[in-house]
Protein backbone atom coordinates (compact mmCIF):
# COMPACT_ATOMS: atom_id res chain seq x y z
CA UNK A 1 0.00 0.00 0.00
CA UNK A 2 1.33 3.26 -0.98
CA UNK A 3 0.89 6.97 1.45
CA UNK A 4 1.39 10.15 0.08
CA UNK A 5 1.45 12.98 2.78
CA UNK A 6 3.00 16.65 1.91
CA UNK A 7 5.40 17.75 4.76
CA UNK A 8 6.59 21.44 4.55
CA UNK A 9 5.94 21.82 0.75
CA UNK A 10 7.83 18.56 0.35
CA UNK A 11 5.16 15.88 -1.28
CA UNK A 12 6.79 12.28 -0.15
CA UNK A 13 5.49 8.52 -0.56
CA UNK A 14 6.05 5.65 1.81
CA UNK A 15 4.99 1.90 1.34
CA UNK A 16 4.20 -0.05 3.95
CA UNK A 17 4.44 -4.48 3.25
CA UNK A 18 3.59 -7.19 5.86
CA UNK A 19 2.23 -6.79 9.25
CA UNK A 20 3.80 -6.90 12.93
CA UNK A 21 6.33 -4.42 14.75
CA UNK A 22 7.65 -1.80 12.48
CA UNK A 23 10.75 -1.80 10.41
CA UNK A 24 11.47 0.73 8.80
CA UNK A 25 14.24 0.66 5.65
CA UNK A 26 14.90 4.25 4.58
CA UNK A 27 17.01 4.79 1.50
CA UNK A 28 20.35 6.63 0.40
CA UNK A 29 21.57 8.17 -2.09
CA UNK A 30 19.52 6.72 -5.45
CA UNK A 31 16.52 6.61 -6.54
CA UNK A 32 14.22 5.84 -3.21
CA UNK A 33 12.73 3.14 -1.51
CA UNK A 34 13.04 0.88 -4.95
CA UNK A 35 16.64 0.22 -3.95
CA UNK A 36 15.13 -2.25 -1.08
CA UNK A 37 13.08 -4.14 -3.46
CA UNK A 38 14.77 -6.80 -3.53
CA UNK A 39 15.25 -7.19 0.72
CA UNK A 40 12.54 -5.98 2.11
CA UNK A 41 10.40 -9.40 1.60
CA UNK A 42 12.85 -10.74 3.97
CA UNK A 43 11.17 -8.83 6.65
CA UNK A 44 7.10 -9.19 5.98
CA UNK A 45 6.97 -12.58 7.36
CA UNK A 46 7.01 -10.51 11.06
CA UNK A 47 7.35 -7.15 10.12
CA UNK A 48 5.39 -4.40 8.62
CA UNK A 49 8.08 -2.36 6.34
CA UNK A 50 7.76 1.14 5.92
CA UNK A 51 9.34 2.06 3.03
CA UNK A 52 9.85 5.89 2.38
CA UNK A 53 10.37 8.16 -0.53
CA UNK A 54 12.16 11.16 1.09
CA UNK A 55 12.77 14.73 -0.61
CA UNK A 56 15.42 13.81 -3.94
CA UNK A 57 13.58 10.01 -4.33
CA UNK A 58 11.98 9.92 -7.57
CA UNK A 59 8.66 9.75 -5.71
CA UNK A 60 8.76 13.06 -3.86
CA UNK A 61 7.98 16.29 -5.00
CA UNK A 62 9.00 20.07 -3.77
CA UNK A 63 10.64 22.92 -5.27
CA UNK A 64 13.92 21.82 -6.30
CA UNK A 65 15.95 23.41 -3.64
CA UNK A 66 19.11 22.30 -2.03
CA UNK A 67 18.02 19.63 0.72
CA UNK A 68 19.15 19.36 4.54
CA UNK A 69 19.05 17.12 7.28
CA UNK A 70 16.53 18.75 9.49
CA UNK A 71 13.94 18.68 6.55
CA UNK A 72 14.28 15.10 5.83
CA UNK A 73 14.51 14.20 9.42
CA UNK A 74 11.10 16.10 9.61
CA UNK A 75 9.81 14.53 6.76
CA UNK A 76 10.79 10.82 8.22
CA UNK A 77 8.99 11.78 11.46
CA UNK A 78 5.81 12.65 10.03
CA UNK A 79 6.10 9.21 7.82
CA UNK A 80 6.57 7.24 11.31
CA UNK A 81 3.17 9.31 13.29
CA UNK A 82 1.37 8.86 9.73
CA UNK A 83 2.05 4.96 9.84
CA UNK A 84 0.85 4.91 13.15
CA UNK A 85 3.56 2.33 14.40
CA UNK A 86 5.55 4.54 16.54
CA UNK A 87 7.41 3.49 18.23
CA UNK A 88 9.63 1.85 15.42
CA UNK A 89 12.93 -0.44 14.45
CA UNK A 90 14.56 1.89 12.26
CA UNK A 91 17.43 1.04 9.18
CA UNK A 92 19.03 3.76 7.42
CA UNK A 93 21.69 2.78 4.61
CA UNK A 94 24.60 5.87 3.91
CA UNK A 95 22.94 9.37 3.22
CA UNK A 96 19.67 7.08 4.95
CA UNK A 97 21.93 6.54 8.13
CA UNK A 98 22.54 10.38 8.22
CA UNK A 99 18.89 10.85 8.45
CA UNK A 100 17.90 7.89 11.13
CA UNK A 101 20.80 9.00 13.08
CA UNK A 102 19.33 13.01 12.99
CA UNK A 103 15.92 11.61 14.39
CA UNK A 104 17.19 8.95 16.98
CA UNK A 105 18.68 12.06 18.50
CA UNK A 106 16.07 14.79 18.26
CA UNK A 107 12.64 12.69 18.65
CA UNK A 108 13.66 9.63 20.76
CA UNK A 109 10.03 8.43 21.38
CA UNK A 110 9.34 7.24 17.59
CA UNK A 111 12.68 4.87 17.97
CA UNK A 112 13.03 1.27 19.37
CA UNK A 113 16.24 0.76 17.64
CA UNK A 114 18.35 1.72 15.41
CA UNK A 115 20.88 0.51 12.87
CA UNK A 116 22.74 3.07 10.90
CA UNK A 117 24.34 0.94 7.88
CA UNK A 118 27.82 2.61 6.27
CA UNK A 119 26.73 6.15 7.70
CA UNK A 120 29.02 9.20 8.83
CA UNK A 121 28.88 12.13 11.28
CA UNK A 122 30.92 14.34 9.14
CA UNK A 123 33.02 15.00 6.35
CA UNK A 124 36.01 16.05 7.61
CA UNK A 125 37.24 12.72 7.09
CA UNK A 126 39.48 13.84 3.32
CA UNK A 127 38.91 10.88 1.51
CA UNK A 128 35.11 11.07 2.29
CA UNK A 129 34.75 15.17 0.87
CA UNK A 130 37.14 14.10 -2.49
CA UNK A 131 35.03 11.10 -2.83
CA UNK A 132 31.59 13.37 -2.79
CA UNK A 133 33.38 16.16 -4.60
CA UNK A 134 34.28 13.68 -7.65
CA UNK A 135 31.01 12.11 -7.73
CA UNK A 136 29.59 15.24 -8.34
CA UNK A 137 31.78 17.07 -10.71
CA UNK A 138 30.87 14.10 -13.15
CA UNK A 139 27.55 15.30 -13.62
CA UNK A 140 27.98 16.79 -16.70
CA UNK A 141 29.10 13.42 -18.46
CA UNK A 142 26.69 10.57 -17.52
CA UNK A 143 28.59 7.71 -18.31
CA UNK A 144 31.43 8.89 -16.01
CA UNK A 145 29.20 9.62 -13.24
CA UNK A 146 27.67 6.19 -13.83
CA UNK A 147 31.02 4.38 -13.82
CA UNK A 148 32.15 6.51 -10.83
CA UNK A 149 28.77 5.58 -8.59
CA UNK A 150 29.28 1.91 -9.35
CA UNK A 151 33.20 1.93 -8.71
CA UNK A 152 32.61 2.98 -5.14
CA UNK A 153 29.26 0.93 -4.29
CA UNK A 154 30.95 -2.82 -4.48
CA UNK A 155 34.03 -4.08 -3.89
CA UNK A 156 36.78 -4.97 -5.97
CA UNK A 157 36.09 -8.77 -5.22
CA UNK A 158 31.99 -8.22 -6.04
CA UNK A 159 33.08 -6.58 -9.42
CA UNK A 160 35.65 -9.30 -10.44
CA UNK A 161 32.73 -11.80 -9.41
CA UNK A 162 30.42 -10.21 -12.56
CA UNK A 163 29.98 -11.53 -15.55
CA UNK A 164 30.69 -8.29 -18.04
CA UNK A 165 27.32 -8.49 -19.18
CA UNK A 166 26.17 -7.61 -15.59
CA UNK A 167 29.28 -5.25 -15.28
CA UNK A 168 28.21 -2.99 -17.72
CA UNK A 169 24.86 -3.36 -16.87
CA UNK A 170 25.65 -1.82 -13.15
CA UNK A 171 28.48 0.89 -15.00
CA UNK A 172 25.45 2.42 -16.79
CA UNK A 173 22.81 2.33 -13.84
CA UNK A 174 23.49 4.77 -11.78
CA UNK A 175 22.77 8.07 -13.99
CA UNK A 176 22.89 12.09 -12.51
CA UNK A 177 19.31 12.89 -11.96
CA UNK A 178 18.88 16.29 -10.42
CA UNK A 179 17.81 14.63 -6.86
CA UNK A 180 20.49 12.44 -6.97
CA UNK A 181 23.01 15.49 -7.06
CA UNK A 182 20.85 16.98 -4.50
CA UNK A 183 21.43 14.17 -2.48
CA UNK A 184 25.04 14.05 -3.05
CA UNK A 185 25.38 18.11 -2.23
CA UNK A 186 24.02 17.44 1.23
CA UNK A 187 26.30 14.66 1.80
CA UNK A 188 29.14 16.93 1.56
CA UNK A 189 27.42 19.04 4.26
CA UNK A 190 26.82 16.57 6.98
CA UNK A 191 28.25 17.19 10.30
CA UNK A 192 26.05 15.35 13.38
CA UNK A 193 28.81 15.17 15.84
CA UNK A 194 26.77 17.01 17.85
CA UNK A 195 23.83 14.65 18.21
CA UNK A 196 25.07 11.98 18.68
CA UNK A 197 25.74 11.67 22.32
CA UNK A 198 21.57 12.36 22.89
CA UNK A 199 20.80 8.93 21.15
CA UNK A 200 18.88 6.91 23.51
CA UNK A 201 17.80 3.95 21.16
CA UNK A 202 20.02 0.43 21.55
CA UNK A 203 22.27 1.07 18.16
CA UNK A 204 23.71 -1.05 16.18
CA UNK A 205 25.77 0.76 13.61
CA UNK A 206 26.94 -1.73 10.56
CA UNK A 207 30.28 -0.53 8.77
CA UNK A 208 31.62 -2.12 5.18
CA UNK A 209 35.27 -3.41 5.35
CA UNK A 210 35.94 -2.39 1.75
CA UNK A 211 33.66 0.72 1.62
CA UNK A 212 35.17 2.87 -1.39
CA UNK A 213 32.42 6.12 -0.89
CA UNK A 214 32.36 5.97 2.73
CA UNK A 215 35.28 4.64 4.48
CA UNK A 216 34.95 2.30 7.31
CA UNK A 217 36.37 4.40 9.39
CA UNK A 218 33.45 6.47 9.86
CA UNK A 219 31.44 3.96 10.74
CA UNK A 220 33.36 3.07 13.68
CA UNK A 221 33.66 6.41 14.64
CA UNK A 222 29.87 6.77 14.88
CA UNK A 223 29.87 3.39 16.98
CA UNK A 224 32.40 5.33 19.22
CA UNK A 225 30.45 8.34 19.29
CA UNK A 226 26.84 6.70 20.60
CA UNK A 227 26.52 5.80 23.60
CA UNK A 228 26.40 1.83 24.20
CA UNK A 229 26.08 1.11 20.28
CA UNK A 230 27.38 -2.22 19.43
CA UNK A 231 29.34 -2.71 16.24
CA UNK A 232 29.35 -4.97 13.33
CA UNK A 233 31.43 -4.85 10.43
CA UNK A 234 30.42 -6.53 6.96
CA UNK A 235 33.06 -8.04 4.30
CA UNK A 236 31.86 -6.25 1.62
CA UNK A 237 31.85 -2.91 -0.38
CA UNK A 238 29.71 0.06 0.23
CA UNK A 239 26.35 -1.30 -0.36
CA UNK A 240 26.31 -4.47 1.37
CA UNK A 241 23.11 -5.72 1.11
CA UNK A 242 23.88 -6.36 -2.68
CA UNK A 243 26.90 -8.29 -1.77
CA UNK A 244 26.28 -10.34 0.72
CA UNK A 245 22.38 -10.55 1.20
CA UNK A 246 22.07 -13.35 3.75
CA UNK A 247 24.26 -11.56 6.09
CA UNK A 248 22.55 -8.49 5.96
CA UNK A 249 19.37 -10.17 6.49
CA UNK A 250 20.68 -12.03 9.48
CA UNK A 251 22.18 -8.88 11.37
CA UNK A 252 19.11 -6.78 11.25
CA UNK A 253 16.36 -10.18 12.25
CA UNK A 254 18.92 -10.96 14.97
CA UNK A 255 19.45 -7.37 16.32
CA UNK A 256 15.68 -6.91 16.19
CA UNK A 257 14.35 -9.73 17.26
Amino acid sequence: MTHHLTVSGTRVAYRTLGDGPALVLLHGTGPGSVTWDGVAGHFTDRNTVILPDLGGSDLAEDDGAPLTVEDLTRQLAAVIEHSGKAPVDLLGFSLGAVVALSLAATRPELVRRLIPISGWAHTEDAYLRTALQIWLSLAGTPDAFARFSMLTAFSRRHLNSLSPEDLESRATYFQPHPGRLRQIDLGRRVDLRHLLPRIQAPTLVVGAAHDGLIPVENSRELHAAIPGSSYLELDTGHVSSAERLDDFVKLVRDFTA
